[in-house]
């Protein structure tokens, strides 16, 4: 109650602008018994979708539409350790998440937001444009990164479920956008957003020390000795990087807790997930459950029957007659009217 009380009151503010309608609602459902292991095969006749406690005729989509995948990675200067982790992790997004005729994009964001990579099916371009990815600016334009995610789905074909894979702090720093327009396309598209987010002042304390070879670009790194005579890789250690660890550092992340969660928001709103991740393994899992719950949910959809714009509907699935089953949706939606 608190969270979905947060979002109502974080954007709110300017949804009465909206002027157009939302056709369609689609609440993607996760059904888990009392041991948290996914329930398949029920039927439309055992679930019931309410909308503001007013049971609707909601719709079972039983096709599997193909996944198109934006994986949004922080770059800032304190994301260091998790760049490391990403390096051999393009093959869980491609295989596990976008899975069979999907495709996926890599997006960057510190200061300014990079596209690095287009929809492609193929997992050796996600896993090279991964690899390439490298720290620069000191800020984390998060709603700009969305906004950015949000504009490359747009001009993908119909018919596809739509996700967004943050792998970042929770918290912006300093983006442009406005949090109740990214909401508002968020909503408008249907949109599912999940957050792998991790802690920049524990998080350079988990990785291997570097040596100079490690330090140089991609290209210029000598991976194998392939002679007697040429130049053996340069293995002399650097200092760990320990990103902005100094006190002043320390103090500006404790003012920014009163800034929203913004994980959690678009999380909750969507029907994605939030995990939190400190070493490699723990990165692969969190991407793996994310894979699983995505093939693993029920596609209920309906049409809103409008109201106030800005009004917030609150909505939420049943399995009927079966209380050791738990359905878990999205939190709502808005009145875009």
């Amino acid at each position: 109650m608190r969270v979905a009380a947060a979002i109502a009151m974080l954007a709110c503010i300017g949804w009465g602008q909206f002027k157009s309608t939302v056709p369609l609602v689609v609440a993607p459902t996760t059904v888990t018994d009392a041991k948290g292991r996914y329930v398949d095969g029920l039927t439309p006749e055992a679930l019931t979708l309410y909308d503001n406690n007013v049971p609707q005729a909601a719709r079972m989509d039983w096709m599997a539409y193909p996944v198109d995948l934006v994986v949004a990675v922080q770059t800032s200067s304190n994301s260091g350790a998790v760049i490391d982790k990403l390096g051999g992790s393009g093959i869980l997004f491609t295989q596990l998440l976008a899975a069979e005729a999907g495709e996926t994009a890599v997006v960057s964001f510190s200061d300014q937001v990079k596209v690095h990579q287009d929809f492609t099916g193929n997992p050796d371009l996600v896993i090279h444009a991964l690899r390439m990815l490298r720290q620069e600016g000191a800020e984390a334009h998060m709603l700009d990164a969305l906004r950015q995610a949000l504009l490359m789905l747009e001009q993908r074909p119909p018919g596809r479920r739509r996700i967004i894979l943050m792998i970042a702090e929770k918290r912006d720093r300093s983006s442009k956008a406005k949090l109740t327009d990214v909401m508002e396309r968020v909503e408008r598209l249907n949109a599912a957003v999940y957050w792998l987010t991790y802690s920049p002042l524990l998080e350079p304390f988990t990785v291997k020390p570097k040596t100079a070879e490690d330090l140089k670009p991609e290209a210029e790194r000598i991976k194998v000795q392939a002679c007697p005579l040429c130049p053996p890789p340069d293995d002399t250690p650097v200092p760990p990087d320990l990103g902005p660890g100094n006190p002043v550092y320390a103090i500006g992340e404790l003012m920014r807790l009163r800034q929203p969660d913004l994980s959690n928001l678009f999380t909750t709103a969507t029907g994605g997930r939030t995990l939190s991740f400190l070493k490699k393994n723990a990165l692969e899992q969190a991407i793996q459950l994310v894979g699983e719950e995505v093939h693993r949910q029920y596609l209920l959809s309906f049409e809103p029957k409008g109201g106030e714009p800005g009004q917030f509907h609150a909505i939420r699935v049943a399995v009927n007659n079966r209380p050791d089953l738990q359905a878990k949706t999205r939190a709502g939606y808005w009145s875009l009217r």
